[in-house]
């Protein structure tokens, strides 16, 4: 779920579309895709004292295959397509006739670009980090 959340909208709704056996399956949504606001919290330090940081807006959707088998999604921002796509990719991932296929056609390649932004990303912080140090001069007082 942490993949399709953070995953771009954009390459997930091409990867699903490119998927024409997942398109066609019957999804019943029980939720539809719905906007709304969560507090994000923080905490200064790592014994600080929690404080509200501010709100976020969600998109949250729920949809069910006819054999029962439930999918949700809550991804940040207000994409509601996002939010059903993630939805429908979550309900066929726990199924045994789809769960291989489309952890290898859609989850795969969104988990490999996250990790390939992740370095990316990691590799520009290093970069330009800057190693603070003190020198410490030994005196050696004239007698």
């Amino acid at each position: 779920m942490k993949t399709l959340a953070d995953s771009d909208p954009k390459q997930l709704k091409e990867l699903w579309a490119s998927q024409p056996q997942f398109s066609g399956l019957a999804f019943e949504i029980f939720r539809r895709p719905e906007r709304g606001l969560v507090m994000v919290r923080a905490r200064a330090g790592s014994a600080g004292a929690r404080f509200n940081l501010g709100e976020m807006t969600v998109t949250r959707c729920a949809v069910r295959l006819p054999d029962g088998t439930t999918g949700l999604s809550y991804v940040s921002g207000r994409d509601t397509e996002h939010a059903l796509i993630a939805a429908k990719v979550d309900a066929l991932r726990q199924t045994e006739s789809h769960g291989d296929s489309i952890q290898q056609a859609v989850i795969n390649p969104l988990s490999e670009t996250r990790q390939r932004e992740l370095k990316d990303r990691a590799e520009q912080i290093s970069a330009t980090k800057v190693n603070f140090f003190t020198m410490v001069r030994n005196r050696e007082d004239k007698k």
